[in-house]
């Protein structure tokens, strides 16, 4: 069986298991990250009240972190529901908003790679390249880097953390550090609205917890992303409109689309 055929049933596999997703993100993209995993196929739970996170991330699928908007109280509950993934076998995804600009950020991602566990980074390549030591552009929580290096990076943090890296862009790139893949699929529109890298990283979360191949469901994950938003465009000329056509053609995509659409190249 070829990869793309496998991604394709990925998309399946998180329909027929409705995976329970734990969620502790950003105040300002809660919402859409729920909607975008209810139109996947998955279950969100956007738990993340600090006496809560210890026992409700042992009953998840996978539990998705987002650094977005990492409030006091935030820090306290993904480093408990780190431990408790770690100590109950949940996946765990994480996505390390804004930490090129705000150190308090990377001695979170450290206590939560010390205490807990982390099975996929998923950034922009400015997030990746920060965390990788190498030279990144960043304005605040946006990448201003293009793919030069993003691969390189990408191996780089893979190696330093033992985890699935993806580093998104106008390309995106994702390796476990052995098998790697560029996924050329995508649209401008994304830059447009808020909150399509914490979608992404929400879907990376559905698709870990319903495959075992960390490393395949995130490619399969940022597939399913970028083909769907690749038809929305293709219906709405501006981001409002581009916005709502993208939840619907999440919830529409089959494996068929997925395998005609999808462009990856396997490294």
């Amino acid at each position: 069986m070829n990869n793309n055929v496998r991604l394709a049933e990925i998309l399946t596999a998180v329909r027929n298991k409705t995976p329970l997703v734990h969620a502790i993100t950003n105040y300002v993209t809660i919402n859409d990250c729920a909607n975008v995993l209810l139109s996947y196929g998955a279950s969100p739970a956007m738990c993340e009240s600090c006496d809560e996170v210890y026992d409700f991330a042992r009953l998840a699928s996978s539990l998705y972190i987002n650094l977005g908007t990492l409030t006091k109280e935030q820090e306290q509950s993904v480093i408990l529901a780190a431990e408790s993934a770690k100590e109950h076998g949940i996946p765990v995804v994480l996505d390390p908003v804004a930490c090129g600009a705000i150190p308090r950020k990377l001695e979170v991602i450290g206590r939560i790679h010390e205490l807990g566990r982390i099975d996929v980074i998923k950034g922009n390549i400015g997030e990746i390249k920060f965390l990788a030591g190498l030279d990144s552009a960043t304005r605040g929580v946006d990448s201003l880097d293009t793919g030069d290096g993003a691969l390189e990076a990408c191996r780089l943090v893979a190696s330093k953390y033992g985890c699935v890296v993806a580093a998104t862009g106008s390309e995106d790139y994702i390796t476990d550090g052995t098998r790697s893949a560029v996924i050329k699929n995508g649209t401008e529109l994304f830059t447009k609205i808020t909150g399509a890298g914490c979608m992404t990283g929400a879907l990376c979360a559905g698709a870990a917890g319903a495959s075992e191949d960390r490393f395949l469901s995130t490619v399969s994950a940022i597939l399913t992303m970028n083909v769907a938003g690749e038809e929305a465009a293709k219906k709405a000329a501006f981001p409002g409109s581009f916005r709502m056509n993208f939840i619907d053609s999440i919830y529409a995509l089959d494996e068929g689309k997925l395998l005609k659409e999808g462009d990856v190249e396997w490294i």
